[in-house]
């Protein structure tokens, strides 16, 4: 019997799971390959940007920020 491919979850699915989830709030994330890699502070991002291109070449990384909060939109007329 064959074995089951994984299935690598999109880019979108990613984000949508990352912005539910509460351990990735706050933090600054990159996603690549289908995985997550997560930075508490701005100042680690450019060091786990390295290491995430440097394991997945060729590959285009994805960089957000997870807000600590809910985001909220004032409009002033």
């Amino acid at each position: 019997m064959a074995k089951a491919r994984k299935v690598r979850p999109t880019r979108e699915a990613l984000l949508k799971r990352m912005l539910r989830s509460r351990a990735y709030r706050g933090k600054h994330v990159i996603l690549i390959h289908g995985k997550v890699y997560a930075a508490a502070s701005g100042a680690r991002l450019p060091r786990l940007f390295d290491q995430a291109v440097k394991e997945f070449p060729g590959e285009t990384p994805t960089l957000a920020y997870i807000s600590a909060a809910d985001t909220q939109i004032l409009a002033h007329r």
